[in-house]
């Protein structure tokens, strides 16, 4: 077999094996994180949870979440993507389970702090597993298929978690046991990802010597590369001084701020269409993100038939501004359809974004500045929330927050074009090229 070959059957065989697990861990992990939506009338009802303290719980986790990723990317780097990604299921799986015995707002804030705390690290511990595992070109294709996983989330969590709070008994209701219940299979998948990732494609028993010397010699060949370059890796925070990279923190938090805040307060929206039980409200909550997957296939291929990676982002994000506005104007039937239009907008931003900043970065600082990205733009799941809670108790209305989101989703459409998809050599940080002394 020659050495292409044996690399072209290492990469297939390395995508087999582990991109189905992380799209089911991407899965469980969004479940965990996003089901609080489908609890706020019981969180209400049961513990006096009100509007503004609801929004703030649901943004407290993207405030930990936020403050423990690069520490957490860190230690993975020291204890290996195997170990540290088990550990981080772990202890989300426990935290979500937690949330079943929150007692009023402070230990309700206790419990999404830890959990944004626990799933830290998450997101770029993927992103190192796949620079130890797949060659440079062939990353971009697998961290699309894992960033499918949100997608299909979105789809699942509604008819799972609304069918766990049918469940009553033992003195608990039913968002106790779907709390419980959606935690443990995060525990219970730690246990097979364990026993199921190598840490080293040397470990990989079910790849050939020769498909395992292909693949070691390819990355190794591209960590030479990096050397060549006698340049030292710049600090995360160091990375900030580059404009562009604070142009893709900002376009990320406004897809954020809108894919959080409709996340969080569409069940809410869907309760007051009509007498719904929490298994209705789970499958009416998955007919949007059902419509944004179609989309965010549709789109992608027009993307790669008609270059201009910008135009496109652009184009969504305004579909996600009309979708977002009008969804303030009518009854709740007509802000369900509105909601429907802009996730084709949102989620399709969210999938065209991330090709931009991975053409823009060097591979010698792409994780850690993707890690960067997504933590700082995921802090718009704290704001979105918080502010819609904000809103519903001092108006009684979350229309003043749909027209933000609105107008931010604008602003990003005009922001994208600002962005660069090849880097600018000879400045910035991001400008470092393997073989290119400075």
């Amino acid at each position: 077999m020659s050495t292409s070959s044996a690399l072209s059957s290492a990469v297939r065989k390395i995508k087999w094996h582990v991109l189905p697990l992380f799209v089911v861990m991407f899965i469980v992990n969004y479940i965990d994180r996003v089901n609080i939506g489908f609890v706020r009338q019981h969180l209400s009802a049961d513990l006096g949870i009100g509007a503004a303290a609801y929004g703030l719980g649901a943004g407290l986790f993207f405030v930990s979440y936020a403050v423990f990723e690069v520490p957490s990317n860190m230690l993975m780097q020291r204890f290996g993507a195997k170990a540290w990604l088990t550990r981080i299921m772990i202890t989300w799986g426990l935290a979500a389970v937690g949330m079943a015995f929150v007692k009023g707002e402070t230990s309700f804030y206790a419990m999404r702090l830890l959990l944004g705390a626990a799933e830290a690290g998450f997101f770029p511990g993927v992103v190192f597993y796949f620079t130890q595992w797949l060659p440079r070109d062939q990353r971009g294709k697998a961290m699309a298929v894992f960033l499918s996983g949100s997608a299909l989330a979105s789809v699942f969590s509604g008819p799972i978690s609304g069918g766990l709070m049918l469940i009553e008994g033992a003195g608990m209701h039913g968002w106790q046991w779907m709390f419980i219940i959606e935690g443990m299979a995060s525990v219970v998948l730690a246990g097979f990802v364990w026993f199921w990732l190598d840490s080293k494609p040397r470990d990989a028993k079910w790849l050939t010597p020769a498909e395992q010397d292909a693949i070691v010699t390819e990355i190794e060949d591209e960590q030479r590369r990096r050397d060549a370059s006698h340049v030292k890796t710049p600090s995360s925070w160091s990375l900030l001084r580059d404009p562009q990279i604070l142009i893709f923190c900002l376009i990320y938090f406004s897809v954020s701020l809108t894919i959080y805040g409709a996340t969080f307060w569409l069940p809410s929206i869907i309760r007051k269409m009509g007498h719904l039980n929490d298994f209705q409200v789970g499958l009416f909550n998955s007919i949007p993100w059902l419509i944004s997957i179609v989309a965010m296939y549709l789109f992608a291929a027009l993307a790669a038939r008609f270059k201009f990676q910008q135009a496109w982002v652009a184009c969504v994000l305004l579909i996600a501004a009309v979708g977002m506005y009008a969804a303030g104007l009518g009854s709740p039937v007509f802000s369900f359809v509105a909601i429907c239009f802009a996730a084709i907008g949102f989620k399709a931003a969210s999938s065209l974004f991330w090709p931009i900043p991975q053409g823009y970065l060097d591979a010698r600082i792409a994780a850690p500045v993707l890690a960067l990205i997504n933590s700082i733009g995921n802090l718009g799941g704290f704001v979105a929330p918080a502010t819609f809670g904000f809103l519903e108790q001092k108006t009684g209305s979350i229309q003043g927050g749909l027209t933000g989101l609105a107008v931010m989703s604008a602003l990003a459409a005009g922001v994208v074009f600002l962005a660069r998809i090849a880097p600018r050599v000879g400045r910035g940080v991001t400008a470092l090229q393997p073989g290119v002394q400075k």
